[in-house]
């Protein structure tokens, strides 16, 4: 941590990491303000939104605010009836562990970046698991308030919304849209290189990882083996890692 803070400064100066720490004070006050995450949620999101911001720029966090904002609209649509089925978020908001399950590899990828002296291919690991990020909350939480009735991936069984493992077509949709709208976020503010190949290949790596989600849901967070936040990281994962791959 020492090493990626002498990078910051010697790369963008004194001012800039002042600047990340008002703005990542800012962002997780008014995040908790919001209910988006609970108190440690927000402690969580402070060093999420530093390590992005200090590590790929201003850009990064605006990335990181289409994030919040695509996934707290999701959240609270439809939140009466998450309610009904027992799947709705808490009312206090995300806690510490489901923020880092979602965003720590995007962070580490804009840690990555600082430190690798700029190599680009970081930042489109970054914006491919913020896109998963997205993707995977927003196809769950839509998907419970549009359809009451999910498939479960490995076996096509039908299964109650909210089911681990369990796709809709309402939310499967929702899930690529809303990439779709992250990834032009980390194009409008000049990320990657904005072509459509390059987007493409956020989106797809984002929307692969979602699909490995619902696998991973299914076979063994069904079965106790791993946890919804480890599942969230795992998918993260995936979807940064094929972002260097087909990067490269």
């Amino acid at each position: 941590m020492w090493r990626f803070a002498q990078v910051v400064v010697q790369g963008t100066g004194l001012h800039s990491l002042t600047a990340a720490i008002v703005v990542t004070l800012a962002f997780a006050a008014l995040a908790r303000a919001l209910r988006g995450v609970s108190v440690s949620g927000a402690l969580a999101g402070a060093v999420i939104c530093f390590l992005l911001y200090a590590g790929a720029g201003p850009g990064a966090f605006l990335a990181l605010v289409a994030v919040f904002a695509i996934t707290w609209a999701a959240t609270k649509l439809g939140y009466r009836r998450k309610q009904d089925l027992g799947t709705a978020e808490r009312r206090d908001g995300r806690a510490a562990s489901q923020v880092l399950a979602n965003l720590s590899v995007a962070a580490a990828c804009a840690v990555l970046f600082a430190l690798s002296h700029s190599k680009a291919v970081f930042l489109l690991a970054m914006a491919a698991a913020l896109c998963e990020a997205t993707a995977d909350t927003v196809s769950s939480e839509l998907g419970q308030a549009l359809s009451p009735r999910a498939r479960l991936i490995t076996t096509w069984q039908e299964v109650p919304a909210g089911t681990d493992g369990g796709i809709s077509l309402p939310g499967t949709l929702a899930g690529v849209v809303s990439a779709v709208l992250v990834a032009a976020a980390c194009a409008a503010a000049e990320l990657f290189t904005r072509t459509w190949t390059t987007l493409a290949l956020v989106i797809l790596s984002a929307a692969v990882g979602m699909i490995a989600d619902s696998f991973l849901g299914a076979w063994l967070e069904r079965r106790g083996i791993l946890n919804n936040d480890l599942v969230n990281f795992l998918s993260t994962l995936i979807a940064a890692g094929i972002a260097l791959l087909l990067g490269r």
